[in-house]
């Protein structure tokens, strides 16, 4: 079998070429005309970033993929499906109007923005899979049903998966909130209550109500309530709130294989990662910490695995920035 090919341009602009210009290029030599994109719906799976938050791509590269596509004769749109834990993108209404003020929108983007789930999170279509830990993956409904997926991935870490590339931005991204939930149900958390300081964030930002502080001032998971969405997790700075022994990050990698896979499926599909502003956490969160690499360019394939092959294998190998 034929070696996936990656595709890569460096940063370096001029008058005459700047960064649109090199992305464009660069997803011409990569293949993406050679998709089947006449009137074709093209579901642009970009991540919009939460508000506070401004290490995610510009919607300038955004606006200039959906221009190519309309070029090549498809009807692209932006998209994203809401998340499972609390925040400003767990609904329809508040997704959108944070992708607005980052800058997404139909005028600056060239195209309409759609959330892929609903405005609930619970507009999904079942794709049969088989897998080993997924057998009908829950992809959001206006992603199932594009005809062509092309994916632009922020190339970052991320505190579960290891970085958060390609497949992170196909397989979790695209999950619906029901899908989401599939992919961390093996996941609830427990308290160390030997580094719990008692602070209370876990508590504030359970989206489910499931985390309380006992009279002790330690906290509490009501695992009736709990439905391991890895907020609590993420968020505590002191390692009192860890990932259960019956679950690894491992079996979350597997799960998010097996949904990106759901995602392309049967239709054409490409991708492109931008390793630019690396943050050590993802997205999501309201805020960005500095840059742990420097900025390495971009890359292109229609191969997500090798396409986070190529970035990690860069980011790897790149010298680390000490803050």
């Amino acid at each position: 079998m034929e070696k996936a090919k990656v595709y890569y341009s460096d940063l370096r602009t001029s008058p005459t070429s700047n960064l649109l210009d090199k992305m464009e290029r660069l997803l011409k030599r990569g293949g993406i005309e050679q998709l089947p994109l006449k009137d074709s719906f093209a579901a642009i799976k970009i991540h919009f970033g939460e508000p506070g938050n401004l290490a995610y791509l510009r919607p300038n590269y955004a606006a200039r993929m959906a221009t190519l596509l309309r070029s090549l004769g498809a009807k692209p749109f932006l998209t994203d499906c809401n998340t499972l834990y609390s925040g400003r993108r767990a609904n329809a209404v508040d997704h959108l109007q944070s992708a607005m003020e980052n800058g997404f929108n139909p005028i600056s983007a060239q195209c309409q923005v759609i959330i892929g789930d609903g405005l609930k999170g619970t507009d999904y279509r079942e794709i049969p899979l088989n897998g080993e830990y997924c057998p009908a993956p829950k992809i959001g409904a206006a992603i199932a049903d594009a005809d062509i997926v092309i994916s632009m991935n922020h190339f970052k870490g991320h505190e579960q998966a290891g970085f958060g590339g390609a497949l992170k931005n196909l397989g979790m991204g695209c999950a619906s909130v029901g899908g989401k939930l599939e992919l961390h149900c093996a996941s609830q958390p427990k308290i160390d209550v030997e580094n719990c300081i008692g602070c209370n964030i876990c508590v504030k930002h359970c989206a489910h109500d499931a985390v309380h502080l006992n009279t002790s001032r330690k906290a509490e998971i009501d695992y009736t309530k709990c439905v391991g969405c890895g907020q609590c997790v993420a968020l505590c700075q002191h390692d009192g709130a860890v990932m259960g022994a019956e679950d690894t990050s491992e079996r979350l990698n597997y799960k998010i294989a097996e949904y990106a896979l759901a995602v392309v499926m049967g239709k054409p599909h490409f991708h492109i990662s931008f390793i630019m502003n690396v943050s050590p956490e993802c997205d999501y969160w309201n805020h960005n910490d500095a840059a742990i690499v420097p900025d390495l360019g971009i890359l292109a394939s229609a191969d997500p695995v090798a396409l986070d092959k190529a970035c990690a294998d860069m980011v790897i190998q790149a010298p680390i920035l000490h803050s």
